[in-house]
């Protein structure tokens, strides 16, 4: 069975937790507890829609000397069941006893024996506050770093989910194209990047062995046109676009498949665009390319970001951000193409790599794609032309 979040199967679900357990017990910690979602999808296959922001936490113990355990909301458990391969699933409901206090209390039990883990980074402050407690007389360890580690490098199914990912990101990105126009208003272009990316994603799934993974695009479109350019984040308003229009579309917070996503981002302008505006977006374009001709095994995520600062300095721009960040699971994994990150780039790891400048009050230009390091350099995951643009 396809494990339903995860690209692995229950196998390769069962292989990672067994790394973990390992990595623990060689780290002289008896046990972690995991809060963060997309961990808990990346060791058991199981993802909890309505969260810890409703007060209904799931975590996921996993034991160097017994077999690991999920807490979860008692209205999930069925579908928990059905997800994953752990066979211990502990329910708790709403109002009755300690709730997931209780739950996670029973399955710590008492007088565990050495460290336990938690990801310091991303445990909710409701569940710290509370399990903290719990383990007053217990040495408390980050395993944040050693299971972002093990994220790093992503296997060949995972890189095979995250192509299928740049599949859907490309198909939301024609759909934009579709929209945009002169006098057409910008949230009908976000509705046409969830519509085109949504029938994409659902032609990849299967009726039954998919039926826990959502095709539907979702999250707030980053949309921006004219001068709002500017301001790299804004969602799709209902400003209708006028000719000389830039129009920036960012998918890093919608350009997923099977909980693997991605970093794209690409500008078209309507009707015409200004020589000063064209210097600008073919900067961006020279800085992310830049930055992947210098992507390698070996090379330290710094110089990448270098590469990248050194064309707008020729140009005599300014870097606004970091080149990049790691994908996969989460929207943001370490390592991070920025200044001072000594981390150096090996086989398997995967990137968003960007270019962008911003000229205040007036224009922003910026491309963005995925990537994973190969062998030898890098191959796309979104192989889709930088060109500029005039719709």
């Amino acid at each position: 069975m396809q494990a339903a979040y995860s690209s692995g199967t229950h196998s390769s679900l069962r292989k990672r937790t067994a790394d973990l357990r390992a990595a623990l017990a060689e780290g002289g910690l008896s046990a972690a507890v995991l809060a963060d979602p997309d961990s808990i999808a990346y060791f058991a296959g199981y993802w909890n829609y309505l969260g810890v922001e409703f007060g209904r936490p799931t975590l996921l113990a996993v034991f160097c000397d017994r077999d690991p355990v999920i807490v979860t909301p008692r209205m999930e458990a069925e579908m928990c069941t059905a997800m994953t391969w752990i066979q211990d699933i502990r329910p708790w409901s709403d109002g009755a006893g300690e709730e997931w206090r209780g739950a996670l209390r029973s399955v710590l039990g008492s007088g565990l024996a050495g460290r336990i883990g938690i990801e310091k980074r991303s445990i909710p402050a409701l569940v710290a506050n509370e399990l903290l407690p719990m383990l007053a007389d217990t040495e408390i360890m980050d395993v944040g770093p050693l299971v972002a580690r093990m994220r790093m490098v992503k296997s060949a199914d995972e890189i095979a989910v995250m192509r299928r990912a740049g599949e859907v990101a490309i198909a939301m990105v024609e759909g934009a194209k579709e929209a945009i126009g002169e006098g057409a208003p910008e949230y009908e272009v976000a509705l046409s990047v969830i519509a085109a990316g949504t029938r994409k994603a659902a032609s990849f799934l299967e009726d039954g062995n998919d039926r826990f993974v959502s095709p539907t695009i979702h999250n707030l479109q980053i949309l921006q046109s004219g001068s709002d350019t500017c301001m790299v984040h804004r969602r799709s308003s209902v400003r209708r676009m006028q000719r000389g229009d830039p129009v920036y579309l960012c998918f890093c917070g919608i350009a997923n498949f099977r909980n693997y996503k991605l970093g794209f981002d690409r500008e078209f302008f309507v009707g015409t665009v200004t020589d000063e505006e064209a210097r600008v977006y073919e900067t961006a374009v020279a800085a992310q390319q830049a930055a992947l001709a210098a992507i390698r095994p070996g090379i330290a995520c710094e110089e990448v970001n270098a590469a990248a600062e050194e064309v707008y300095r020729q140009e005599g721009f300014e870097a606004g951000y970091r080149t990049g960040r790691s994908i996969g699971c989460s929207f943001l994994e370490p390592p991070e193409l920025k200044r001072g990150e000594k981390s150096v780039l090996q086989p398997g790891m995967t990137f968003a790599v960007d270019g962008g400048i911003t000229v205040s009050g007036k224009f922003g230009g910026r491309v963005g794609d995925s990537i994973v390091v190969t062998e030898d350099g890098f191959e796309y995951l979104t192989p889709y032309p930088r060109d500029l643009t005039i719709i």
